[in-house]
């Protein structure tokens, strides 16, 4: 299920002590970095461009 959200082999499924029912729950209740990191795009709010700053 790692792969299929993005992580890396392991993330999850390689912690100690962390049974089959409890890596799915983690994996269930985690979040998809390329969703989070689009929804950080579309929410941050828009701020004037400084036009004496270089641009980053």
């Amino acid at each position: 299920m790692e792969w299929m959200q993005g992580l890396p082999e392991g993330w999850v499924t390689a912690t100690p002590g962390l049974g089959r029912p409890a890596q799915l729950t983690a994996l269930g209740n985690g979040v998809v970095p390329q969703q989070a990191a689009r929804a950080v795009q579309l929410l941050r709010p828009p701020f004037p461009r400084c036009h004496h700053c270089p641009r980053l």
